[in-house]
């Protein structure tokens, strides 16, 4: 850690990519600052670069309701696929979340396409073998429920390890090199979740029902993940 770093109480930068308004960290926030992690946005939605993104220590790519194929209309997305291939081949600890997952699937050369139909609100994601053996995933249960929020899916790059699946969409989470993608939300707060909810009130029973409960062990999934994904970087 630097002499700067320690006096200023914090050991490493860790760097948001906003996507869209309302998509951020998170429970993973609190969760950083606890961990002694300065957290920096970049909110590409509101005109941010992406210049000295590599200067950080760690990288999350936040969600965001378009596609990753809607560069002509969101042309940040076309720097953030470069920032994914760069801070992949300095061995940058990488986190994609949703959007963020298809967006690193993306840059690597796969597919992103519309899933067969929606996939919103609460449901499991089951670990595959390879995940047993994952720094990261290896501390969690073999089935877990996450919180979904998305429409699209995508091909595994080359060379990526599946870590889970869900019956609707076998491709939920993967490694490939320093990163990591999941598909699915584990870093949301019940006032996130609510947020969301009144943007598609038909699923708003299914989505609120046992909310604080669900948001608890959502809640300690965040944890295992965080933790363990920081000490890649050296925390």
């Amino acid at each position: 850690m630097s002499t700067a770093r320690a006096e200023e109480g914090w050991k490493i930068r860790l760097l948001a990519i906003e996507n869209a308004k309302g998509e951020h960290l998170g429970y993973f926030e609190q969760l950083a600052e606890e961990q002694g992690v300065r957290v920096e946005y970049r909110r590409l939605w509101k005109g941010d670069g992406l210049s000295g993104a590599l200067e950080y220590d760690a990288l999350v790519l936040l969600g965001g309701g378009m596609s990753v194929n809607d560069e002509a209309e969101y042309p940040y997305l076309v720097e953030e696929k470069q920032l994914v291939r760069e801070a992949l081949a300095a061995g940058k600890p990488l986190l994609g979340i949703c959007l963020g997952a298809q967006l690193i699937a993306n840059a690597l050369g796969a597919r992103v396409y519309p899933g067969e139909r929606k996939e919103l609100g609460w449901g499991e994601v089951v670990l595959t073998q390879e995940a047993r053996r994952d720094e990261v995933f290896s501390a969690f249960p073999e089935r877990h429920e996450v919180f979904h929020w998305h429409g699209e899916t995508f091909e595994l790059p080359a060379r990526a390890v599946l870590l889970s699946s869900s019956e609707l969409y076998p491709h939920q989470a993967f490694r490939i090199g320093s990163g990591y993608g999941l598909q699915y939300h584990i870093e949301m707060t019940a006032e996130l979740v609510r947020s969301w909810v009144r943007e598609v009130p038909e699923v708003e029973e299914q989505v609120l029902d046992r909310l604080e409960e669900r948001i608890e062990e959502l809640n300690r999934l965040a944890e295992v993940f965080f933790r363990r994904w920081l000490a890649l970087a050296g925390v």
